[in-house]
């Protein structure tokens, strides 16, 4: 082993992309070298959890810990009524503000990002973005781009647009949906090419946020999923990581006063969805009625709960990946940790979106034989009963689901990756 090495991994600040940089963070350092990681102080504590050091970075305007709770809350609450919006209709609301948050956080990142970098003196750094921090770019050493999302952050003309949730071969879909999103952030995007400007880069071209890296760029996306591009991606920049589950401490099933013995669900709608409590009660209530036992994650929200029922355990958080290996099948928001999770450990799932990539994840897993897609809202007790008697019965999706299993497990994304990001700052990449 060669002088150790710092790679220093900077992902947006939502726990889909940390908890995937973290996979890969823990294969580099079983590689000997020193990862760390750049994060928003309202992240801190999350990667040191995990053995690893943080530096912080004020993504937003400082404010109190109470201050920045209640934004968010605001925020969630504000944006409910838009989660029951179809992808295209929620361009002009949810998907309008989180861009201008966005370029928001690269602009505030632009004033201590520098002088962090210098403290850090990184070998590489490793974004997990969707948008162009500079001082990444210019700080002199390779950058290496991660897409934690669907695959199609890096467009091609044959493959959906990015969050609209377009079927794969629905062409009209994909001209609707991109003629008005760019019509939408055309300002947002105008202001950002002149913050690039202003700090020695090239404007991007309408509706362009973030380039590819020349030198690496790691797709977490399984490609027993992958659309067919018309422009193929070079391997000797584009790397498919299969996803990268992190290695999280061990779960102990709890017992159920009812159906012991029967089919486990885990139902987990991400940090967000969670403060959508009324539909997490409807599930529960329906959950309750069925021959199956449930683990169901309420994140920030236990006190919007009454005591479950017997086949129900509500808990704030879960070790995700130990607990998805145990499962029979899994509910969830098409986040791409549980997208892909369920696909590693081969369980089916039941995708119900509501904003971001959960609708592109949605139709993927669909399309392709893996799972199930269903409306947010617009379903009943039995619409429900009858999906999870098909995602636990369906020997064709259990078979495909065995074969990409494999296939993922055989490649150990998140070793791939270490190795990967090895030979980059050795100089061998």
């Amino acid at each position: 082993m060669s002088k150790q090495k710092t790679i220093a991994f900077f992902p947006e600040g939502a726990f889909g992309p940390a908890l995937n940089s973290v996979g890969i963070a823990q294969a580099c350092r079983a590689l000997g070298h020193r990862a760390v990681f750049i994060c928003d102080p309202g992240f801190a504590g999350v990667f040191k959890g995990y053995g690893f050091e943080e530096f912080t970075v004020n993504l937003s305007e400082p404010m109190p810990a109470e201050q920045m709770a209640k934004y968010w809350v605001d925020f969630i609450n504000g944006h409910i009524p838009n989660f029951r919006k179809s992808p295209y209709e929620q361009i002009d609301n949810y998907v309008k503000d989180c861009w201008e948050a966005i370029v928001d956080t690269a602009v505030w990142a632009q004033k201590e990002l520098p002088g962090v970098l210098a403290k850090i003196k990184p070998d590489v750094i490793c974004i997990d973005n969707v948008i162009l921090f500079p001082a990444t770019k210019q700080y002199g050493v390779p950058w290496v781009r991660i897409i934690s999302c669907s695959e199609n952050e890096i467009p091609d003309p044959d493959i959906p647009p990015h969050l609209s949730g377009c079927g794969e071969a629905d062409k009209a879909c994909f001209e609707k949906f991109e003629a008005r999103f760019n019509e939408v952030v055309a300002p947002i995007h105008a202001s950002f090419n002149d913050f690039l400007t202003e700090n020695g880069e090239a404007p991007y071209p309408l509706g362009q946020f973030f380039e590819a890296s020349p030198y690496l760029n790691l797709l977490l996306y399984p490609e027993p999923v992958k659309f067919k591009r018309r422009n193929a991606l070079d391997p000797k920049r584009f790397q498919y990581l299969e996803g990268c589950v992190r290695q999280d401490k061990a779960y102990t099933l709890p017992a159920f006063a009812a159906h012991q013995d029967k089919p486990l669900i885990y139902v987990s709608f991400g940090s967000l969805g969670a403060g959508d409590t009324e539909l997490m009660q409807r599930i529960i209530a329906a959950l309750a009625k069925l021959p199956y036992r449930a683990l169901v994650n309420v994140g920030d929200y236990p006190d919007s709960y009454q005591a479950p029922p017997p086949n129900v355990h509500l808990d704030t958080w879960y070790p995700q990946p130990s607990v998805i290996s145990q499962v029979d099948a899994v509910i969830h928001h098409g986040g791409n940790n549980s997208f892909t999770e369920c696909l590693y450990f081969g369980k089916p799932a039941l995708i119900l979106p509501y904003v971001w990539d959960g609708h592109d994840n949605a139709t993927r897993v669909q399309e392709t034989g893996h799972g199930l897609k269903m409306d947010r809202y617009v379903w009943n007790d039995a619409d429900l009963a009858q999906a999870l008697e098909t995602l636990l019965t369906d020997a064709a999706m259990h078979a495909k689901l065995r074969q990409t299993s494999a296939h993922m497990q055989a490649r150990d994304g998140a070793q791939k990756a270490a190795t990967l990001l090895d030979g980059l700052v050795r100089g061998q990449a």
